[in-house]
């Protein structure tokens, strides 16, 4: 199969969006499928306002349409709503293709804690853009059953993977020097994530934050106690996880959480709140709790071991399998 992913979220940004499509087409092309991926960096491109790292293609229709024609794909994933998949989207109902759809971001509460714009506004954009397709993939049963309730047809499930091989146990001195125990925030720097409330916290030993984003700059002047170490990649990062005590994950707005499964590979276990995405992913690979100092430090006495376990439960090869069984094909004669 020749397959086409066009996404606003590409490299180089870096999230959980970006590395869940970069593994599942990796995976899908060991097992013989054409995979190619558009994302904004073909396009003349601006910096989303507010994150500088993120780029947004600029009327991109007509380059994009040229770009598609050159695949010439069997079936079409639009993965994102921004510009690149309103644009994607437009062309598709010229030609009468179909095409699937995949729901990663709460941008309707994002954008009200931003502007004010009321949720309703744009949960209706939202449903509008997903239900002009023929499937939308989500990855957790909650948030399916969200989207059912707000009106979107034909939600599929399409859960999440971890790299096994590379968060795995080993050397745990990443952090030699802080007092123990480290409690660790992985992720990007951004006021959605909710990272203060995790810095707020009365906690023993030491907090660290691996990322950067947005909101870096403030929340190191405001807790100059805190240790920032940016981002980490590959085996830096998975050095970063393990020697880490409880990973602290205090977003109430994410809808999955590769960060999770990544920790608990690790070995290290996962505080957060019982929320979309926690909920559906930490099981007995953490604590959940309302009062967030309390599932921190509960999350201390999880074993390790446990964490780890819970992390195996999920599989790159079974998401990629799972969202290549979803797709459909672009044109019914095809």
């Amino acid at each position: 199969m020749k397959l086409l992913i066009i996404s606003d979220a590409w490299r180089p940004q870096v999230n959980g969006v970006v590395r869940t499509l970069e593994r599942v087409a990796q995976e899908l092309r060991s097992t013989g499928d054409l995979v190619e991926v558009i994302g904004p960096d073909r396009f003349r491109n601006f910096a989303m306002p507010g994150y500088g790292d993120i780029r947004l293609a600029f009327r991109p229709r007509a380059a994009l349409r040229r770009m598609i024609d050159a695949v010439a794909p069997d079936a079409l994933h639009i993965a994102t709503e921004g510009p690149l998949g309103l644009a994607s989207r437009a062309i598709c109902a010229e030609r009468g293709w179909h095409f699937t759809t995949s729901f990663h971001t709460r941008f309707a509460e994002y954008i009200s804690a931003r502007t004010g714009i009321p949720p309703r506004f744009t949960w209706a954009l939202l449903r509008r853009f997903h239900n002009s397709g023929d499937g939308t993939f989500a990855a957790t049963k909650t948030l399916q059953e969200e989207l059912s309730r707000r009106g979107f047809r034909h939600v599929l499930p399409w859960t999440r993977g971890v790299d096994l091989t590379l968060f795995q146990d080993g050397p745990r001195d990443a952090w030699e020097g802080l007092p123990r125990p480290v409690f660790i925030y992985t992720g990007r720097v951004a006021v959605e994530k909710n990272i203060g409330a995790f810095l707020e916290l009365d906690l023993p030993g030491s907090k660290v934050v691996v990322g950067d984003g947005p909101q870096r700059a403030s929340l190191q002047a405001r807790y100059p106690a805190t240790h920032f170490a940016g981002w980490r990649h590959g085996e830096e990062l998975a050095h970063a996880y393990r020697s880490g005590d409880v990973m602290v994950f205090p977003s109430r707005t994410d809808t999955f959480g590769l960060v999770l499964l990544e920790s608990m590979a690790s070995g290290t276990p996962v505080a957060a709140y019982p929320v979309m995405g926690p909920r559906d992913v930490v099981g007995s690979g953490g604590v959940l709790d309302e009062d967030l100092r309390r599932a921190c430090l509960a999350a201390l006495e999880v074993p390790r071991a446990q964490a780890r376990a819970q992390a195996e439960r999920f599989s790159w090869p079974q998401c990629a399998a799972t969202f290549r069984e979803q797709l459909v094909a672009l044109s019914p004669t095809a």
